[in-house]
């Protein structure tokens, strides 16, 4: 991994941490946060592998920082890892030139599995410590997901113009290789015999330069 490709992923993963701990709101069993963000851009950016170390790593951090290290560590953080990845797999499968409804798509779709992946993980967290009960776990679903299309519509109207400027300055132009020309061979210009460079005369037909 080249080192600008790696210096950007470890920005966007302290991105995302720094998102989800001053741009979150928590209401109850609902929750609206700017964090996916920094993943988005790394998957559009970089592709599947980058998109979900990004979420995974970023979603761990803030765990840790959060909550410390439960039984439910790591279904808490899968959701934002799988986002990185889908939305990542279909940047890479596009070339990396989504559309405006590319964008939309795989933004919004990768939002919707990203509320079912948490509420599956509230409710299994709700079964192992006992504090959430089911009414609470699903009673916000709907309003989480129309919060979840909105955030994910305007990040993909923005994306573009993230992208563009950041594309400028980490992935490097593929340097464009001049081809050399070679010395012409110096001829007799009247016989047009091949002569050194340094000689008087031609040394076929005697002719002085």
């Amino acid at each position: 991994m080249k080192p600008k490709r790696l210096v950007t992923n470890a920005m966007l993963i302290a991105m995302y941490v720094v998102l989800s701990l001053v741009a979150t709101i928590n209401a109850g069993n609902m929750k609206f946060t700017l964090d996916s963000l920094p993943i988005i851009v790394g998957a559009a950016l970089f592709g599947p592998v980058d998109g979900m170390l990004i979420g995974l790593l970023g979603s761990f951090t803030n765990q840790m920082l959060t909550y410390g290290f439960s039984a439910t560590t790591l279904l808490w953080i899968i959701p934002a890892g799988v986002r990185g990845l889908l939305i990542g797999l279909f940047a890479k499968h596009h070339n990396f030139d989504m559309s405006f409804k590319q964008t939309q798509f795989i933004t919004i779709s990768s939002a919707l599995i990203v509320t079912v992946l948490n509420t599956a993980a509230m409710y299994i967290d709700s079964k192992i410590y006992g504090y959430y009960s089911f009414a609470y776990v699903f009673g916000g679903i709907v309003p989480r997901i129309i919060a979840g299309i909105i955030i994910a519509f305007v990040f993909g109207a923005i994306l573009p113009h993230i992208l563009k400027p950041i594309r400028r300055i980490v992935i490097e132009p593929k340097k464009q290789t001049a081809k050399k020309e070679e010395p012409k061979e110096r001829r007799c210009p009247y016989c047009k015999a091949p002569i050194p460079e340094d000689a008087e005369k031609c040394d076929y037909c005697g002719t002085k330069f």
